[in-house]
């Protein structure tokens, strides 16, 4: 059953409205029009390797979510019905803290789309009781870099990986 009062009405600084739900399983027909949109850098940037393969299986991981361990919101425009971006979080196993993740289709970066989601992700992380979010970003991904920083994540280097960072937000209980 999909938490339905986790969805919103925004509008984006351009003017553009949008509907931000929970992703639900047939959100998977979305993606294909959406991954056209999204340039081969920005999805290196998100899955940190070049993805050519958009198969059900693939897609199915991210629309069929165990809501007890895990959010995604999609970002749907109003007036068209089209896919403009996706944040996701998923608990660890003590429900502790959380991994993030987000996509915003390329020709909305720098719109807002991407802020607002992540608020939204922090707002449901700070609902279920989460101490912390954090993510991994690769150092080249400047734009993301940047808006963690403006919503206060701290940035560690990863000790692994010198190419990715470590983004973590404490959250107040």
């Amino acid at each position: 059953m999909t938490p339905q009062h986790w969805e919103r009405h925004l509008v984006l600084p351009d003017g553009t409205k949008v509907f931000v739900r929970p992703i639900r399983p047939e959100d998977e027909s979305l993606y294909p029009a959406f991954l056209t949109i999204v340039t081969q850098d920005d999805l290196r940037l998100r899955f940190f390797a070049p993805v050519k393969d958009f198969s059900h299986n693939f897609i199915a991981r991210f629309t069929q979510i165990d809501y007890a361990r895990a959010m995604a919101f999609i970002a749907i425009e109003e007036a068209t019905e089209q896919m403009l971006g996706v944040v996701r979080i998923h608990a660890n196993s003590e429900h502790r803290s959380g991994e993030y993740a987000i996509i915003v289709r390329s020709d909305l970066k720098g719109h807002g789309l991407g802020w607002m989601l992540m608020e939204l992700m922090i707002e449901y992380a700070r609902a279920e009781g989460l101490e912390s979010v954090h993510g991994e970003v690769l150092q080249e991904n400047k734009t993301m870099l940047q808006m963690c920083r403006q919503l206060g994540f701290q940035i560690t280097p990863d000790a692994d990986d010198p190419a990715i960072v470590i983004v973590t937000l404490p959250l107040d209980p």
